[in-house]
This record gives C-alpha cells, sequence and structure tokens, in this order.
C-alpha cells in the first residue's frame, strides 16, 4: 500500500476506526545477533547514546496518533513505538520523536532515525533502500458504506451476500470480493478508487472494498456520512504488513525484530490493537 496523505482539514479524524489482526508476521528479518547482549541498550549503536530516536510524518493522523502529538503514547503506532522501545530497554523518557516524511522515511541514504513507524507497507522493492522488522500490523480489506445504505448496519460476511458491491481493477480488493464475499450480483469494477466513491456517491453502488487504511481515509475525507461496515476475515494468502523502518543494514534490525515478535506472542500487539483501534468502529464481519 501507499501511504495516503490527506489534507489537514479532512483528516482531523474523529471518525470510525479499526484494526486489522496482528498476526504472524509473513516477511521476518533473520534474529541472527540478536541475543540478549547483542541488543542489551547499552550496547546498541543508536543515534544518540542511550537515546531511542523515532521518526513518523507530521501531521500524524488518528487512528496511528492522536492530537497529531507522537510522543503522548496515544494511537496505535505511538503505543506500539514505545512499547517496542520499552522491550529494547528505553525508558519513555529515552524516546525522542523526529518529524520525517513518509518519502524520506523509505529513499536511499543515512538516516537520522534509529527507526520509523509510519504505516510503511513492507516490499522487496523498498527493502533495495531500507531495512524493515517483522510486521506489527497485518493490512486487511475492508468494506465502506454510507449511513442509512443497504448494508449500513451488516455484522456477517453472509449478510452482503446480496450487495452490489465496487472496488478497483486489478487489486486485492477486487478479489475479496469475488472470494470472499461471493456476492449474487457481480462486483462493478472502476479504474481507480476515486470513480469508486463517486459511484457509492450516486448510490450507484451499496459498498466498495479497499484496505483497511484506505478506509479509514475514504469514510473521514471522501464520503459524506461514511462508514466502515467491518473488515473481512483474514486472507488465507500472503498478507500486507507495515513494517518499523531502520537505515539499511542496521545493526538495530534483529533487534526491533525481536521485540516486534515478542509484542505480538506476548499478545501486546492485539491488546494495544483492542484500546486504540478495534473499539472505535470497524468491526469484523464474521
Amino acid at each position: 500500500m501507499t501511504r495516503l496523505h490527506a489534507p489537514l482539514a479532512v483528516l482531523a479524524l474523529t471518525a470510525s476506526l479499526g484494526l486489522a489482526a496482528c498476526g504472524s508476521p509473513t516477511d521476518t528479518p533473520s534474529a541472527s545477533g540478536s541475543g540478549p547482549a547483542a541488543c542489551a541498550k547499552d550496547s546498541l549503536a543508536t543515534v544518540t547514546k542511550g537515546k531511542l530516536t523515532i521518526g513518523t510524518d507530521k501531521p500524524a493522523y488518528p487512528p496511528w496518533f492522536v492530537d497529531d502529538s507522537p510522543a503522548n503514547g496515544k494511537g496505535y503506532e505511538s503505543a506500539v513505538a514505545y512499547a517496542v522501545a520499552e522491550k529494547m530497554g528505553f525508558a519513555q523518557a529515552d524516546v525522542t520523536w523526529v518529524v520525517v516524511p513518509f518519502d524520506a522515511a523509505i529513499a536511499p541514504g543515512k538516516k537520522a532515525f534509529d527507526l520509523d513507524f509510519n504505516q510503511v507497507s513492507i516490499s522487496d522493492e523498498r527493502k533495495n533502500a531500507v531495512d524493515f522488522s517483522s510486521g506489527y500490523y497485518d493490512v486487511r480489506q475492508t468494506v465502506i458504506s454510507y449511513k442509512g445504505s443497504p448494508i449500513d448496519g451488516k455484522t456477517t460476511v453472509a449478510d452482503l451476500a446480496g450487495a452490489k458491491l465496487g472496488a478497483q481493477v486489478g487489486t486485492t480488493s477486487y478479489d475479496a470480493i469475488e472470494q470472499q464475499i461471493k456476492p449474487s450480483t457481480k462486483p462493478m469494477v472502476y479504474n481507480s478508487n476515486d470513480l469508486a466513491v463517486q459511484a457509492l456517491k450516486n448510490k450507484q453502488i451499496d459498498g466498495i472494498v479497499v484496505d483497511l487504511p484506505t478506509a479509514f481515509y475514504m469514510t473521514a475525507a471522501q464520503l459524506d456520512n461514511g462508514v466502515i461496515v467491518g473488515q473481512l476475515p483474514a486472507a488465507s494468502s500472503s498478507v500486507e504488513q507495515f513494517g518499523a523502518v531502520l537505515d539499511k543494514g542496521s545493526a538495530l534490525t534483529s533487534c526491533v525484530t525481536s521485540a516486534v515478535d515478542a509484542l505480538r506472542d506476548g499478545g501486546v500487539l492485539k491488546q494495544l490493537a483492542d484500546t486504540w483501534l478495534a473499539g472505535q468502529g470497524a468491526p469484523e464481519l464474521k
């Protein structure tokens, strides 16, 4: 996924939000050299000795951050960042946040941060320029609509069987309609998400399927009375994931990965998801 940069005014989200499940990573860097001694705080080669410098973009939008203030620990990515820092031995006071535009975070070259949380999808192309931790967020396909639509309030995938749905051509979202929802009406195909949104505004379709981060944007910024109907169950195919970004060849990569994996295995990522995302209006469709 390419992160959407929405206008400030429309993306001061107090909108419905939700989370994809935090499952096992599909792309986990090697943890060699990430034992207790190698990952001890005092032995880590951070930008500033004894401190952990974390980057993200500005403005920092909900549900990932709250009040455009990454340092307050509120929002999913802020909370995950502090949990990772704690696993690595850094107290909250040892964490320094810096502003890093999205494009700069994934560009080649030396970084002014130790790691970056900015809704960056792990991809082979990006790994040519930067390192990634294992995934801390699994992106799920999501059904959106408008208040009062024929599918507003539906709670199961089966409830959508009679819906007229649309998606952008050639996307995993379209595949999700055909393979998971299997509606009785052939889904509509659009050359862009903007065209799908216009069709929904015109009530030519009942809903659109997009990935969850895009759903946040559409329902908050592009649709009047937009609603997230729900997230589809995780597909069996490879999962798109967000990972923390690090300098290419960073000595911290395996240690950050170990921290993320421990948070997942210990159920902490799920707890943070429940706290900051899942209860805010993007339920999982049964």
